[in-house]
């Protein structure tokens, strides 16, 4: 059972910055100390997970959206004494295919290159349906995307190049996990999210329908209800 007034760190996305927080931190500051935390610090998932540990209470509440999810557990790998509960969303336990790893290091040779711009109009389709595509919505994501910039985004990446499987983690947790995820999530498929919910001892999985792979902006307020319900019953 969750209590009121914990601490809970709130992970970006790799195409993120605070901005997709945005609405889940405001309602949910009711309950919690809520805490944003950039991946500006590193280009390895042991030093922005470090980075986290660094700027954080001593025991916290963590959600990771997209690449944050990887932080988060990698934050969960390094100091499991202090996390409380993690709620891992879009996102992955497993590592890499080496599909996923090309596509990586191409993404980087686009953003060396002078290619951030048509990188972006690739990556877009694949965050949101196309109602809020072609709506403000993907204007809103595409400004972020170019705020977050070309260079952070290639450090991404390489930080992501050297992320480790991590379902035996989950496996070996003794605390609430909650997987959640959009059912039209092209990136990160339903059934990534029901092993981490079925390798992890405490796992609850929840499922967000007319959403892709941003539910804090496609459906935040069912995320919200989602987030809230994980901080104060699981």
């Amino acid at each position: 059972m969750g209590h009121l007034n914990q601490n809970l760190l709130l992970i970006p996305g790799l195409i993120c910055d605070d901005e997709v927080w945005a609405y889940p931190s405001e309602h949910l500051s009711d309950i919690a100390n809520i805490s944003i935390l950039p991946m500006n610090e590193a280009v390895t998932m042991q030093g922005l997970a470090s980075a986290v540990l660094k700027n954080s209470a001593d025991k916290f509440s963590i959600a990771g959206f997209s690449m944050g999810g990887y932080v988060a557990l990698e934050v969960l790998r390094q100091a499991p004494e202090r996390v409380m509960r993690i709620a891992l969303l879009d996102t992955s336990s497993r590592k890499d295919t080496q599909e996923k790893l090309d596509n990586r290091r191409a993404a980087i040779s686009d953003c060396e290159e002078g290619r951030f711009g048509d990188l972006l109009d690739r990556f877009l389709p694949q965050l949101l349906t196309p109602k809020h595509l072609n709506g403000s919505l993907g204007k809103r994501v595409r400004t972020m995307g170019e705020r977050v910039g070309s260079e952070l985004f290639a450090n991404r990446h390489r930080a992501m190049l050297t992320r480790t499987d991590s379902r035996e983690l989950l496996k070996n947790s003794n605390i609430p996990v909650r997987a959640i995820v959009g059912r039209k999530d092209a990136l990160t498929s339903v059934a990534e999210h029901e092993e981490i919910a079925a390798l992890s001892p405490l796992g609850r999985l929840s499922i967000i329908e007319d959403c892709a792979h941003m539910p804090p902006l496609e459906q935040p307020q069912t995320t919200t209800a989602l987030l809230r319900d994980w901080l104060l019953y699981d």
